[in-house]
């Protein structure tokens, strides 16, 4: 099981404004299993982003571990994919060029890497795309080549920094339902960082509540899949939790 494991994990920047070190980690221990979809939240400023970074390697910590199938974190890698919220394409490629990307930077043929990219884009209904550019697409479609970019060069995490949050609330909510979708299909490991409580429990199977650099606790999210806004918008126990994971979010 290529599962991802924080152990005792703390990030200390120095802070030259106020000529002092500042604790954005303290001490964090978390397991995530291969397959799991977890949920990190949040107020501004509790680390969510800072644990997202050193689990992609683009951070070290100052103390603790991260482990990928029992193998230390050192560095950026291609066993985790990254979706940031902007949506980070090559414009000067195609969108079958941006997702064939990771699989050609694998030295996979050409022939195999256009054939995974064709896959991916299928699964998110954007076949008829393949050779255009991203400045034709809208938001809502650019963010879902990049999505699937990130899964074309098969990572076993697949990190997402609030990733929706730069388009409207439709196509935000389109978006989430595209990646519980792909999540049953693919079942990959991911770890979804967002300030949304609602998205949250939406998409997770676990949500991860941070407060000033802690894990102040962890919340299972029974709720059947497939997920869709239709259904749990009015849902009983789709209310509930949220209102559970918002009440901790704001006394964090």
């Amino acid at each position: 099981m290529k599962n991802l494991i924080l152990r005792n994990l703390s990030k200390t920047y120095f802070d030259p404004y106020a000529g002092a070190h500042v604790s954005a980690l303290k001490d964090v221990s978390l397991e995530v299993k291969q397959g799991e979809f977890v949920s990190v939240v949040g107020p501004s400023g509790c680390g969510k982003t800072t644990l997202l970074s050193l689990v992609a390697g683009f951070i070290a910590p100052t103390a603790g571990e991260i482990l990928l199938d029992g193998s230390a974190v050192n560095g950026p890698g291609p066993d985790r994919g990254v979706v940031f919220q902007s949506f980070a394409l090559f414009p000067w490629k195609t969108v079958l060029d941006n997702v064939a990307f990771g699989p050609r930077m694998r030295g996979l043929p050409r022939p195999e890497c256009e054939r995974i990219a064709r896959d991916y884009l299928a699964i998110v209904g954007l076949s008829d795309t393949a050779a255009r550019y991203p400045n034709e697409l809208s938001g809502g479609m650019q963010q879902r080549v990049g999505v699937v970019r990130a899964l074309a060069n098969n990572p076993d995490v697949l990190l997402m920094d609030e990733p929706f949050a730069s388009v409207d609330a439709q196509t935000r909510m389109n978006l989430q339902e595209e990646l519980t979708r792909i999540w049953l299909e693919r079942r990959p490991t991911i770890v979804f960082i967002t300030h949304d409580v609602e998205e949250a429990v939406f998409l997770a199977n676990r949500v991860v509540v941070l407060s000033k650099g802690r894990v102040l606790k962890e919340i299972a999210v029974p709720l059947p899949r497939p997920r869709a806004w239709d259904a749990l918008i009015e849902d009983a126990a789709f209310k509930a939790l949220s209102k559970d994971v918002l009440d901790l979010v704001r006394a964090a």
